[in-house]
């Protein structure tokens, strides 16, 4: 701030209600329970043969996580209410299940944002040999569910061209096995990584015996067990020996030559500045995906300028990704009832109806699996 000549202060406090103060803008990226919580989110589980890569967002160790995060937001909202501006915009980066239950029960505006999609944008341009920025892209569905429908480049509709791509790709065809098979089964390739979509579906982690063959085991994200966890405890210090670095570096530059590409910023910008974007957003369904449930949350292209965010009718997926999706749901919703009522029957369905979860384990081993879970994130759950 200093070196690039800006007249602001940055704050850091720990007290949530001096900082949510008058804020116009909040963003979230909390992780409640920590890497502590996190473990078990994952070793639990995999003590049943449920096997996840990630584990944060829908299967099991999503469905824990947004227990322990929709209890704290629903606090943090109720701060927001009291002492943050009228109608303050909440941009949540946590669990996608919180953006549902921040709008719904903590009566906050909220929209979910994930740079899923804009990586599978670069993939797409590599394997159409075009610069991601000529490509006119569509992409629609729930958070990492989301399909890309339309691939234009200069007006040409492009997208039949990527199951042959990818399959061709010589690093593609190796790490992204299980997104070329579902883009083979169902017409469209889905925004989220080799590791992170089968935890969704219950055809690919479900056999210890056939996880090899749907990973590729050179980057963790591409499908190795617990990869994420490991990765995160690895560089669980990286703050405690990297950050003196950083401190020693020159300043960088604020001129825009080197903005990164996730979308807050830029929604906070137009929304200040009318400067247009179009980015895709995790917003409130209503009668925007007309096949499914108009409470769900779902992840659109949206247009943003001063006058808000301004988010396009789609109409109908396609009935087979519509059906993913819908499967996806009614976990969502169920778990989103579960972490506000503490109701431990509805979240004993939740993952007896979750895909994969309910794929390799029976009822009663699902039923004491979830009371084991409890009983170890205890201090994070206050509302069981």
């Amino acid at each position: 701030m200093e070196e690039n000549g800006l007249d602001k202060t940055i704050i850091a406090t720990t007290n949530r209600r001096e900082a949510l103060k008058g804020a116009r803008y909040i963003l979230n990226l909390v992780r409640v329970g920590g890497l502590e919580a996190f473990e078990t989110d994952i070793d639990i589980p995999l003590k049943y043969g449920v096997d996840q890569c990630v584990g944060d967002t829908l299967c099991i160790g999503g469905i824990m996580y947004g227990q322990r995060v929709i209890a704290a937001m629903l606090d943090f909202c109720k701060d927001i209410r009291e002492v943050a501006e009228k109608d303050a915009l909440l941009l949540n980066y946590s669990n996608p299940m919180t953006t549902w239950a921040c709008n719904q029960y903590g009566k906050v505006r909220t929209i979910g944002l994930c740079h899923g999609e804009i990586h599978g944008e670069f993939q797409i341009a590599e394997v159409l040999g075009v610069a991601r920025e000529e490509l006119d892209i569509i992409c629609v569905g729930i958070n990492h569910q989301t399909w890309y429908l339309s691939v234009k480049h200069q007006g040409i509709e492009r997208k039949n061209e990527l199951l042959a791509g990818f399959s061709q790709h010589e690093r593609f065809k190796e790490e992204e096995k299980v997104r070329i098979d579902m883009l083979k089964r169902f017409g469209h390739y889905s925004t989220e990584s080799n590791g992170h979509l089968p935890e969704y579906v219950a055809w690919y982690r479900k056999r210890p015996e056939e996880i090899k063959q749907w990973i590729d085991t050179s980057s963790w994200i591409y499908g190795e067990t617990g990869g994420y966890l490991r990765i995160t405890r690895e560089e669980r210090h990286w703050f405690e020996f990297e950050y003196p670095n950083l401190l020693k570096e020159k300043g960088k530059v604020y001129d825009g030559s080197d903005r990164g590409l996730e979308h807050a910023s830029y929604i906070i910008e137009a929304l200040e500045t009318n400067r247009i974007y179009r980015g895709h957003v995790n917003v409130i369904n209503g009668s925007t995906i007309t096949n499914l449930a108009p409470e769900a949350v779902i992840e659109v292209p949206c247009y943003v300028d001063r006058t808000g965010i301004q988010v396009p009718r789609i109409g109908e997926l396609p009935l087979g990704a519509a059906a993913v999706c819908s499967q996806s749901i009614w976990v969502q919703r169920l778990a989103v009832e579960s972490a506000v009522s503490g109701n431990v029957q509805l979240l004993k369905q939740a993952a007896l109806l979750d895909p994969l979860t309910g794929a390799v384990c029976n009822p009663p081993e699902i039923w004491q699996m979830v009371d084991e879970l409890l009983i170890a994130q205890e201090a994070w759950l206050p509302r069981y």
